[in-house]
């Protein structure tokens, strides 16, 4: 059930932007979007937000959408592609889409749909004064992980264990240093599973679920509806990242709206199309957060969501 005019009119779309460009006119602004997997919100919703602001895909404008379908091993070649094809700007929609985006070009405006850590990472400077050709939203400082930690806690109340799965590398480090933080709070011990190819993701449910884990939390760059159908055949309560996790067949998916990610995204686009220099506009926080839960994943591993979780949802899957 949707609690917001947003939610329903993103449900209400009914199909996604092409994932490649075909050929347009020449001479229309180039507008490079990378996504990690294969998000349909994002696309469409960006479409949609630069159609308001008078940027019809075709007409004034051309969109190159590039998907590299939740594998990260191709991120910098479909960042690489954008580039050769002299786009006049990337969109870039998280972590690893935007450190493959700026190894790709220092000159080419880019645009970060939601990050974690951008100062961390070298993207941006400071979030006041990004520098270089980096802006948009990130995340950093608003512990989303720690609140899908809190949300699990309360799902499963008995809790004593908790498993952490991540990629390998230090794009993981902001997730699970806010997961670690909470935890120990908490006092809810965590056990990690670093991943770095598809055979050890596949390994790491079975290995999860013979430790008797109480909860799973896996990372945003990790969540997919192959992550959702893992967790519930080896009955691991799992959280994750991003809502659609949970309208995939996962417990529980915590984020920034990705429509709202989207929509102030295109005003970043706006502005650079119209001359605006990325390193002087500041990163903004995201503003609007969705919990959504599902019922229907809920029943089947035996778990009874709390009342005062429910009343906190955004979109609750019967």
């Amino acid at each position: 059930m949707n609690r917001r005019d947003l939610l329903m009119l993103v449900g209400g779309l009914t199909a996604a932007a092409p994932l490649s460009g075909a050929a347009q006119p020449l001479g229309l602004p180039t507008i490079g979007v990378l996504l990690h997997g294969s998000e349909r919100v994002i696309p469409q919703v960006l479409t949609e937000a630069l159609r308001e602001l008078g940027y019809i895909d075709g007409q004034n404008v051309q969109l190159e959408f590039r998907s590299a379908e939740g594998n990260s091993q191709r991120l910098p070649g479909l960042a690489a592609e954008l580039v050769s094809r002299k786009v006049d700007l990337l969109v870039a929609t998280s972590t690893e889409p935007v450190m493959a985006a700026k190894q790709a070009t220092a000159e080419i405006p880019i645009v970060m749909v939601y990050v974690g850590d951008p100062v961390g990472m070298g993207m941006v400077a400071s979030l006041a004064h990004p520098g270089g050709n980096v802006t948009g939203l990130s995340s950093l400082a608003l512990d989303s992980t720690g609140k899908q930690v809190e949300f699990l806690i309360e799902a499963v109340p008995a809790a004593k264990r908790f498993a952490a799965l991540s990629e390998a590398g230090s794009y993981a480090n902001p997730f699970l240093g806010q997961l670690a933080s909470t935890a120990e709070a908490r006092g809810i011990a965590i056990e990690q599973f670093i991943i770095a190819t598809t055979a050890e993701f596949e390994a790491a449910f079975p290995q999860i679920a013979a430790k008797q884990i109480d909860g799973l939390i896996i990372q945003g760059a990790l969540s997919s509806e192959h992550a959702a159908k893992l967790a519930l055949e080896y009955r691991l309560p799992a959280v994750s990242q991003h809502p659609f996790f949970a309208r995939q067949g996962g417990l529980m998916g915590y984020f920034s709206s990705s429509a709202d990610n989207a929509r102030r995204a295109a005003v970043f686009i706006d502005k650079i199309l119209k001359g605006a220099k990325p390193a002087d506009l500041p990163v903004e926080r995201p503003t609007r957060f969705e919990l959504v839960i599902n019922l229907k994943t809920a029943r089947a591993l035996g778990l009874t969501v709390p009342l005062s979780i429910l009343v906190r949802a955004d979109e609750v899957i019967e």
